[in-house]
């Protein structure tokens, strides 16, 4: 349990430009910044998955001298291996991203049975998916209203502005305006969704599993 524990420990401790947006007992959320070609420390990284929110092109080191490159899109998702390793922005651009880091040990989600990718595949996409995640990416004209359907517990990332309503399984229904590049937490939870604003509304939705 220790090397573990050392592992949690050290990730505790971000990056200069990385700020936690929001931690509970599935997920530590950061947003990380890069100025052009900064370089991090080497550092304990838990898996992750990550959505850029800018075009990036980073080289990640390894703790024995390995490198590998990675060139995303804004808007893209991409999953990291736990591991130890190094990040360097080696573009000209500032690279901002949203970090989810999977903690152990938390209890599993719930199961669903009304899946939005099986009743509404026009408009829920699956980009990534392994043992730990599913990610969804949701696109709703202006005017859709997605169908009822269920989530398990899950992060939400927005990628563009957005206006959308929630209509809840108890017959609620909340007003959910959002800027580009805010996060948020929910826990499982079934409902609807309609984009009453007057742009296309973008979104990852990263459900733990």
């Amino acid at each position: 349990m220790l090397p573990l524990l050392v592992s949690i420990l050290i990730g505790l401790s971000p990056a200069a430009g990385d700020t936690l947006e929001l931690e509970n007992a599935w997920v530590r959320v950061w947003r990380s910044v890069r100025a052009p070609h900064e370089q991090t420390a080497t550092a304990e990284h838990l898996p992750r998955v990550v959505v850029y929110l800018t075009d990036a092109h980073e080289r990640l080191a390894d703790a024995r001298g390995g490198t590998h490159e990675v060139r995303q899109k804004a808007g893209a998702v991409a999953w990291q291996k736990a591991g130890a390793y190094s990040e360097q922005n080696v573009s000209d651009r500032r690279v901002e991203a949203i970090v989810i880091d999977l903690k152990p040990g938390a209890s599993a989600s719930p199961p669903i049975t009304l899946d939005p990718v099986k009743l509404d595949p026009k408009y829920h996409t699956v980009p990534l998916e392994n043992d730990r995640v599913r990610v969804l990416r949701t696109v709703l004209e202006p005017g859709v209203k997605s169908p009822l359907h269920e989530h398990p517990h899950y992060v939400v990332v927005y990628l563009t502005e957005l206006h959308t309503t929630m209509e809840m399984a108890d017959g609620r229904v909340v007003d959910n305006p959002r800027r580009p590049g805010e996060v948020a937490w929910r826990d499982a939870l079934k409902h609807a969704t309609e984009n009453v604003g007057a742009r296309t509304a973008v979104e990852i939705q990263v459900e733990v599993k």
